[in-house]
């Protein structure tokens, strides 16, 4: 089968990979349709690495994907041979301390599609999943909506884990896929004023279509500034999706006594420095973001439902022998681009 092998920092090749098959009676065999570039799946591109997780090339990476189910294990009961899925790419053990806490996503055993040391990416044409991550979807919904109901996840998450109350003023920092993600959620909330900020002119323009009370280029503008301006009690959440430290701490300046910074976002250094006394004197409570944890089909129903439309997400297209093109879109920010998506035959 043909794959897109990671093979050197920002170096991809196609290459002709070993056929793989069903081991466990549990195992699904499916044919990917679809795959997403995401922004971790750049820092291995980019950088080889996030933190400890360190690729050893060659390497297949890529994890937002949906696709059709080729071939079923004997003990398979959620899904069957021709079934349109969206995948999870997350595989949890189901027996340690974090899974019977119902924390699949901190799982001491978690495996990873496309994570070093962990699980190959889905970047070929076949992988293979136990049944637990594979979600059925309607007919209606596109391989492409399927595929970015991974991101849409992280997007569910981390607006659960913040718990909005009724006209909470909130901030997203960084407007890409996964700030974007959380923008759509809350736009099915009761919340109250959303500020929006990104480096990137094209995002605001894309942030803009969900109406937030206010949006502004840190390159440009003073953001703590400009918005305490308009909000002197200043904000009750805000979201960190850009991994950006400088936004990191923007954010505790942003918000008032009480307040909650939801980092989302994945850094690409190690260690990050805080105001701690002004963490301290204002009680900020932070919350960490861990992919997500039972919020795929969340994700799908919102998309299934109208409720959440992404397809403007996806704003560029490739097909595998395009890999390398498409990461060099991504990762260099060019042509507007906000999700890259690899489609296959």
């Amino acid at each position: 089968m043909k794959a897109a092998l990671l093979t050197g920092i920002k170096q991809f090749e196609i290459k002709q990979i070993p056929e793989i098959g069903i081991v466990n009676d549990t195992d699904v065999l499916i044919r990917i349709k679809t795959v997403g570039v995401c922004g971790s799946d750049i820092h291995y591109y980019t950088t080889g690495r996030i933190g400890s997780q360190i690729v050893e090339f060659p390497f297949i990476i890529g994890h937002e994907a949906a696709g059709i189910v080729e071939k079923i294990g004997n003990k398979v009961t959620c899904v069957k041979p021709g079934q349109r899925i969206a995948i999870d790419p997350a595989v949890s053990c189901g027996h340690c301390d974090q899974c019977l806490a119902g924390r699949e996503h901190t799982c001491r055993k978690l495996l990873f599609l496309g994570c070093p040391g962990q699980l190959g990416g889905c970047l070929s044409e076949f992988i293979v999943l136990p049944e637990k991550c594979c979600y059925p979807i309607t007919d209606s919904m596109t391989f492409e909506q399927a595929a970015l109901s991974e991101p849409l996840a992280i997007g569910v998450y981390s607006v659960e884990r913040s718990m909005p109350y009724i006209k909470d003023n909130i901030a997203i920092l960084g407007a890409g896929p996964i700030g974007m993600s959380v923008f759509h959620v809350l736009r099915t909330k009761n919340t109250g004023d959303v500020y929006i900020t990104d480096k990137i002119e094209n995002r605001l323009q894309a942030a803009k279509k969900l109406n937030p009370k206010w949006m502004g280029n840190p390159d440009r503008l003073d953001i703590v500034k400009e918005i305490s301006g308009i909000e002197p009690l200043l904000l009750d959440i805000v979201y960190e999706c850009s991994g950006n430290p400088q936004a990191i701490a923007q954010g505790i300046h942003l918000l008032k006594p009480g307040g909650k910074l939801i980092i989302t976002g994945i850094p690409e250094i190690d260690e990050i420095t805080f105001p701690i006394h002004e963490l301290r004197r204002k009680e900020i409570t932070i919350i960490n973001i861990r992919r997500q944890v039972h919020c795929t089909q969340k994700a799908i129903d919102l998309l299934a439902s109208k409720k959440i439309n992404m397809d403007s997400m996806a704003t560029h297209r490739f097909t595998l022998e395009e890999t390398q093109k498409a990461f060099d879109l991504v990762a260099n920010y060019k042509d507007g681009v906000m999700k890259a998506m690899i489609n296959f035959e």
